[in-house]
């Protein structure tokens, strides 16, 4: 969502690839430069042809060549679902397919969404050189992801980057997440349970996100592994002090209600300076901004409810 409008705003056209039973598609609105494509991950082979007809439904230049393909769709992103291995291993295989797809389109560039799950736990900066030890189903798949569809993109004359995102919040963001949750909960006024919060955390705001993705589709280099975070590690305790602080000075926060889940990650950063190297990338919000942005779109959404 907030690549789609980082784009419409500035005049780029996008077609939105979704999922054509998606509960949440009517939150892209069309517009000039915005078109939505209906395409389920088990259709990518009939992609090519409904990204053609919506085009000449828009009037749009269908000898125009297409940039970038961003591939962010994956199945089985919580829950159980993340060691739900035959679940998996088939988002490998629609990643490969979207690669033929994109390459059927004649596209330049293949960007991927992986994750820092990819790495399992390591106790310094995350970059593309440090070893990746996955220890879940879903971080398994999304490294194998990487690495074949760099493969198959070279194999199709494409050029080809992955991204490693780790921990993004804003505006559309799952209720579930610990950002949105404890901001429904100090907006209603109710006790805010977490863990003592002693992590090291990295947190990036979506529109910050956004920005990445089209810089590295401008002056990324094919071939390379970027991490997406702010760059900067704090104690989780602070970023929810933060988010009291904008919401609620008041609000009752339960430091210490919950234990640390099994396998807890106890720290988490990345470091982005061969990114700020390659595509000249310089962060438009601090972790409040981009807090008090999405408290005001939470209360929008209550407001409509």
């Amino acid at each position: 969502m907030a690549l789609t409008a980082y784009l419409s705003d500035r005049n780029i056209q996008v077609l939105a690839v979704v999922r054509g039973d998606s509960a949440r598609k009517n939150r892209i609105r069309e517009s000039n430069s915005v078109a939505i494509v209906e395409c389920a991950l088990g259709e990518m082979e009939e992609l090519p042809e409904r990204v053609r007809k919506v085009i000449r439904q828009k009037h749009w230049n269908e000898m125009q060549p297409i940039d970038v393909f961003f591939h962010f769709a994956w199945d089985g992103t919580f829950g159980g679902g993340r060691d739900d291995m035959y679940l998996q291993n088939r988002n490998v295989k629609y990643a490969l397919e979207a690669v033929d797809a994109a390459a059927e389109l004649q596209c330049g560039l293949f960007i991927g969404a992986g994750s820092q799950a990819e790495y399992g736990r390591y106790e310094g900066k995350l970059h593309a050189n440090v070893p990746a030890f996955p220890e879940n189903g879903y971080g398994m798949a999304k490294l194998c992801a990487g690495q074949m569809t760099r493969i198959r993109c070279r194999q199709k004359g494409m050029r080809h980057i992955w991204t490693r995102i780790l921990s993004v919040y804003g505006p559309y963001d799952g209720s579930g997440t610990m950002v949105m949750s404890l901001i429904k909960k100090m907006l209603h006024g109710e006790r805010a349970s977490c863990t003592k919060g002693e992590q090291m955390w990295d947190y990036l705001y979506a529109k910050d996100a956004a920005k990445m993705m089209y810089l590295i589709g401008c002056y990324g280099v094919s071939g390379k592994v970027y991490c997406l975070g702010s760059g900067v590690a704090k104690p989780l305790k602070t970023y929810i002090e933060t988010m009291r602080s904008v919401i609620n000075p008041n609000a009752e926060v339960g430091f210490g209600d919950m234990e640390y889940a099994p396998g807890q990650v106890m720290y988490l950063c990345a470091d982005i300076q061969d990114l700020i190297d390659d595509t000249g990338y310089v962060s438009d919000y601090t972790f409040e901004t981009g807090i008090r942005e999405t408290v005001e779109w939470e209360e929008a959404q209550d407001e409509k409810d």
